[in-house]
């Protein structure tokens, strides 16, 4: 090799260094920013109610991990509003920043009970879920309007050690009765791993109403048979909804069926000043 090749192959290796160690920068930038954007974000804690699981968010928590939130699936343990309240509570002490607290059909009573004076939740979100007073109880707001057809598809409660009992739904009406826009195939396994929740949890009168202090969201379906429409307008009303979304011909499960709007919908109430 010449003199004049050798420098032209220098010359190309340092440009080539360069370019590289700028991509390397420009990238790192990226990856940077990225992570403030996500530290920034506030956690969403999703709680699922009664004959549900965790698994019941999938299609929203895909949705907002897309997003860069951090997330959490709570397993809600269907004992009782007090004491299931007090668990979510514990789990939303180690949450560093802002939190949205999401609850499903009981789980909105969970949530309700489960802020507890925590000035890191800044939204409530309601899906398809109860807003209750204090001293309400969730048999008697779904019973206020017509409309529910629960009581007739449960199964014969399973009793328990303790005296109490739980609550299923019949395998067999469980797609009709609450999950009906749902493949019946998708509604079928949900049937098999429902979780049941205690008849005394239904029954249980809730304590001070955090929608009182705490903004909240609403979004519901226009075909539940779980929880009547009319309570479900009656209670976003009530608790003066920044934003009430109702989903035409959506069964009680929303967040399953129409996971994109339930997702838009955490996402502004995370994002709203």
């Amino acid at each position: 090799m010449n003199m004049l090749n050798f420098r032209n192959s220098i010359r190309l290796l340092l440009i080539v260094t360069l370019f590289l160690g700028t991509l390397t920068i420009t990238s790192l930038g990226a990856i940077m920013s990225t992570a403030n954007a996500q530290v920034n974000k506030p956690t969403i804690v999703l709680v699922h109610g009664a004959f549900a699981e965790s698994s019941s968010w999938n299609g929203v928590l895909t949705k907002l991990i897309a997003k860069g939130y951090p997330t959490v699936a709570v397993a809600n343990p269907l004992r009782g509003v007090k004491s299931d309240a007090a668990y979510v509570a514990s789990t939303l002490k180690d949450i560093k920043g802002s939190i949205v607290l999401v609850g499903h059909s009981y789980g909105g009573a969970v949530i309700t009970n489960a802020v507890n004076g925590n000035k890191n939740v800044k939204a409530l979100v309601y899906v398809a879920g109860f807003a209750p007073d204090a001293g309400e109880t969730a048999i008697e707001l779904s019973g206020r309007y017509p409309g529910s057809t629960l009581g007739p598809k449960l199964a014969p409660p399973v009793e328990l050690t303790d005296g109490g009992k739980d609550l299923y739904i019949q395998q067999d009406k469980f797609h009709a009765q609450f999950a009906a826009d749902v493949p019946a195939s998708d509604a079928q396994l949900m049937a098999s791993t429902q979780r049941p929740i205690t008849e005394a949890a239904l029954n249980e009168a809730s304590g001070a109403p955090a929608w009182k202090s705490t903004p909240s969201w609403f979004i519901y379906g226009d075909r539940d048979l779980n929880i009547p429409p009319a309570a479900l307008s009656f209670m976003a009303k009530r608790a003066i909804s920044k934003e009430t979304v109702v989903v035409n011909g959506a069964s009680h499960v929303v967040m399953v069926s129409h996971s994109d709007a339930v997702a838009k919908l955490i996402d502004r109430a995370a994002t709203a000043p």
